[in-house]
């Protein structure tokens, strides 16, 4: 009996992935390769819109591709790969730029917010498209189930109405995909901001426990963790969202509940002990976890060989798709 498919990703924009995105995204891969279909896709495309140095591009492409593997995502069992590897993405994305609406592709908030900030005349194309070529990402491989935070849903949205108004138009080609929120997501926020998420785009970077950081870099980062003044552990996440945030983190590491680290660090003058504990439980996640992406990128035709493994298994479903699209639209195919 085959699976149902997924597909996640994440650009390519620095240099390391943070604990937010470990927690809140690899660990939930490793656990929805049991029950799917998975493709997981390093999206160098999207990260275009951002213009990246080429050689930071090319060389963070293969380290996301490696902190993927070493975070538990299994190249024989999952799909591992580079969305440039697979040109369907870019095609079936032209195609659907011309099934969506202007409006619609404008009302797109992440759009909306970053040309806001930079102004429209330094607003990208690309930015504006983007939502299409994600939707291109997920209906190539007929996929069921994405795995989408707050700020993705709405580009999901999109991606649904495309493939409805496809169908609609044209016959019944795409399946329609569902979001898929896991049941337990570690919520983890900025150490130095934390009612804001932990993100490799803000501001503030003093606040991301990055997971190819040195030990001694991140133990300091958790030791200035914003807090409070009271000296009292209880869980409150809105009077008390700098404890909340230590809480879920150690919680999420180590497997205790809330409950019983809230009772044991029960008394005044325990932050410090919280703070102490939570960066052990980091360091011992962190540390074979950026050991196995120092081995994978020490043996980079090793690493490369796996994407292009994943890129064959990736083009046998995005091809088939893509074919059937250009179909349905009426394209001429190519005589041999």
């Amino acid at each position: 009996m085959s699976r149902p498919r997924l597909l996640s990703g994440m650009q390519p924009t620095h240099d390391s992935l943070h604990l937010g995105n470990y927690l809140g995204a690899q660990v939930n891969w490793v656990r929805m390769q049991e029950d799917f279909e998975a493709y997981f896709c390093v999206v160098d495309q999207h990260a275009l819109t951002v213009g990246p140095d080429p050689a930071d591009l090319r060389q963070r492409t293969r380290v996301t591709a490696a902190q993927y593997i070493a975070g538990g995502v299994d190249p024989q069992r999952s799909a591992v790969f580079v969305q440039s590897h697979v040109p369907e993405h870019s095609q079936l994305a032209w195609v659907l730029n011309c099934l969506a609406g202007f409006g619609e592709a404008a009302r797109m908030t992440q759009f909306k917010d970053k040309s806001a900030k930079g102004g429209q005349d330094a607003a990208t194309v690309g930015l504006f498209t983007y939502p299409m070529l994600m939707a291109a990402d997920i209906l190539l491989y007929n996929t069921e189930a994405v795995p989408v935070g707050e700020d993705q849903r709405q580009h999901l949205e999109l991606t649904r109405d495309l493939a409805q108004r496809f169908n609609a138009r044209y016959g019944d080609t795409f399946v329609v995909p569902r979001a898929h929120i896991p049941a337990e997501t570690a919520k983890v926020m900025s150490l130095a901001e934390p009612t804001a998420k932990m993100s490799k785009s803000a501001e503030n970077q003093s606040g991301n426990l990055m997971m190819l950081d040195t030990t001694k870099a991140n133990t300091k980062k958790v030791k200035s963790a914003v807090t409070d003044t009271d000296n009292d552990v209880r869980w409150d996440p809105e009077a008390k969202p700098g404890i909340a945030n230590l809480l879920r983190i150690h919680s999420a590491l180590s497997g205790e509940s809330i409950e019983a680290l809230v009772e044991r660090f029960a008394g005044e003058n325990k932050y410090g002990a919280l703070k102490g504990e939570v960066a052990e439980q980091v360091a011992v996640v962190q540390a074979p976890f950026k050991e196995r992406v120092d081995d994978l990128l020490a043996d980079p035709a090793e690493l490369d060989a796996h994407l292009a493994r994943g890129a064959e298994r990736a083009r046998e479903v995005a091809g088939a798709t893509l074919a059937r699209v250009y179909d349905a639209v009426g394209f001429v195919p190519l005589g041999r």
